[in-house]
C-alpha cells in the first residue's frame, strides 16, 4: 500500500545499541517505509571514535563521516550515546513529562520532528516517550511504535509496562514474543514481524547423492550461543567417520576465531557477510546449525521466545535447521517440518554429531526438509510478506493520525 499525498509521512527510526546497517532497521524496515512513500530519517549512534560502525563492529573511517548524511534514499543522523541511568528513567517516565528527559538520543530524535517514531530498543523507547510528549507539549501529536527485537529487560518490567502504555504499537520478532507481550499488557495493539530475509532468487533442492556434508553456522558465537567448543566438538566427532565441514558465517566479535589443528582443515571462516550475499554462501550448505544456552539462571527471556535472523536465513536458502529445544524455534520446525530438534536444552556435542551422521545418510529426509523450508519462505515468511504487515501497520497509524 504505497501512499499517494504530496506531503510523505516522516518516519523517524530510534537507536541506540544498534548499528546503521543492521539488517532489520536498515535493509529491511527503513528501504520497504521508503518504497512505500515514506520519508525516513535514522537516528544512530557512533561508535566512541566517532566513526559510524558494521553490524560486526569495525568503524567506517573511510565513509559516512558526515554528522548526517543520505544512503540509499534513507536519510541518516548521527550523534554519541550515553545510556541513561535506570533511576532517572523511572523518575522522568513517571513524572509524565518531558522535563526530565536530556539524554542524546532525545535530543537528535526531537530535532528532527517526525510524524512517526519507531523505536528498536528498550532505551531508545524511553528517549521516544520522551519526544512523544516533547512534541506534544509544543502541540504536534505524534504515534510511537517499540520494535522489541528481544526481551532482555527482564529485571526491569515494571517500569517497562509504564512505557509501553504511552506506545501506540508494539512490533514482535515472534509469535510468544507477542503472547509475552499481550499478558503483560493487554491491551497493547501488536504486530508479529519476523526477521526474515527477502526471498532468495535462485533455489535447487539439495542433490540425492553428495560425499561431502556442510553445516553452516550464521552470526555471533560466545559461550551461550553457539558456543566454538561445542562447534570444534561436532566438527571432530563428525570428521572422524565422514567427510564433514563447518562453514561460519560470522564469528567472535572483534577478533579472528583460533581453530584447533584437529580441525582447521574442516572449518572455513568466511567472516560477516552482507546479508545480500548470503545465499551464495549457503548455496552447498546440508544444514544449519543454532544451540542456545536456555538452562543457564541467567539465560535471556528471549532465548526461549525469540526467532533470530539466522534461523530464517537458513530457511529461506532451503537450508534446514538443527536446533535445541528452544520453545519457539522448536514450534516452527515442528509445525512445518523443516529442520530437526534435539530433544535436549543443551544437547552434547555428540548428539548433533549424531543428528549430522544420520542426515548424511538419510539424503532423501535432508531433501525433503530442505523443500519444506523453501516453501514455507515462499508462502509465508520472507520479507515480501512481512513488508505487507509493516505496511498495513503504518497505514492504520497514519489513519489515526487523520492523514497528517
Amino acid at each position: 500500500m504505497e501512499l499517494q499525498r504530496s506531503k510523505p509521512i516522516h518516519v523517524c527510526m530510534l537507536a541506540l545499541q544498534h548499528p546503521f546497517t543492521d539488517a532489520r532497521i536498515f535493509k529491511r524496515e527503513a528501504i520497504s517505509l521508503v518504497k512505500l512513500g515514506y520519508k525516513v530519517t535514522l537516528v544512530v549512534p557512533r561508535n566512541r571514535q566517532g566513526y559510524m560502525y558494521d553490524i560486526d563492529g569495525t568503524p567506517f573511517t573511510d565513509r559516512f563521516l558526515e554528522p548526517e548524511f543520505v544512503h540509499e534514499s534513507v536519510h541518516v543522523v548521527s550523534y554519541s550515546p550515553r545510556m541513561p541511568f535506570q533511576a532517572h528513567m523511572e523518575l522522568a517516565i513517571r513524572d509524565g513529562r518531558s522535563l526530565y528527559f536530556e539524554d542524546p538520543l532525545f535530543k537528535a530524535g526531537l530535532a528532527q520532528e517526525a510524524d512517526i517514531y519507531h523505536a528498536h530498543e528498550y532505551h531508545s523507547l524511553y528517549s521516544g516517550i520522551g519526544i512523544k510528549r516533547a512534541l506534544k507539549e509544543k502541540g504536534k501529536s505524534v504515534k510511537l511504535i517499540y520494535d522489541s527485537h528481544e526481551i532482555t529487560e527482564g529485571d526491569k518490567v515494571p517500569l517497562m509496562i509504564d512505557m509501553l502504555r504511552e506506545a501506540d504499537r508494539v512490533i514482535t520478532v515472534s509469535d510468544a514474543m507477542s503472547s509475552w507481550y499481550s499478558n503483560t499488557v493487554p491491551s497493547m495493539p501488536l504486530e508479529v514481524i519476523y526477521n526474515s530475509p527477502p526471498l532468495a532468487a535462485a533455489y535447487t533442492p539439495p542433490p540425492k547423492k553428495k560425499d561431502t556434508f556442510i553445516a553452516c553456522y550464521e552470526g555471533y558465537m560466545h559461550k551461550d550461543k553457539g558456543s566454538s567448543a561445542k562447534l570444534f566438538g561436532i566438527t571432530e566427532n563428525c570428521a572422524s567417520t565422514f567427510d564433514f565441514r563447518f562453514k561460519i558465517l560470522g564469528g567472535t566479535a572483534g577478533k579472528t576465531l583460533e581453530l584447533p589443528p584437529s580441525v582447521q582443515n574442516r572449518i572455513e571462516l568466511c567472516g560477516w557477510i552482507d546479508y545480500r550475499q548470503i545465499p551464495e554462501y549457503m548455496a552447498d550448505v546440508d544444514i544449519g546449525w543454532i544451540d542456545y544456552d536456555i538452562q543457564a539462571s541467567d539465560t535471556p527471556l528471549n532465548y526461549s521466545i525469540a526467532l533470530p535472523n539466522k534461523f530464517f536465513s537458513y530457511l529461506n536458502n532451503g537450508v534446514p535447521v538443527v536446533v535445541n529445544n528452544c520453545p519457539e524455534m522448536a514450534r516452527i520446525i515442528r509445525e512445518y517440518k523443516c529442520g530437526i530438534v534435539i530433544e535436549h536444552a543443551s544437547p552434547t556435542a555428540e548428539q548433533y554429531a549424531e543428528c549430522f551422521r544420520k542426515l548424511q545418510d538419510d539424503r532423501k529426509k535432508l531433501r525433503k526438509l530442505s523443500k519444506n523450508a523453501r516453501a514455507m519462505m515462499e508462502e509465508l515468511f520472507s520479507w515480501e510478506h512481512m513488508e505487507k504487515r509493516l505496511s498495513r501497520l503504518y497505514a492504520e497509524l497514519v489513519a489515526s493520525m487523520g492523514g497528517v
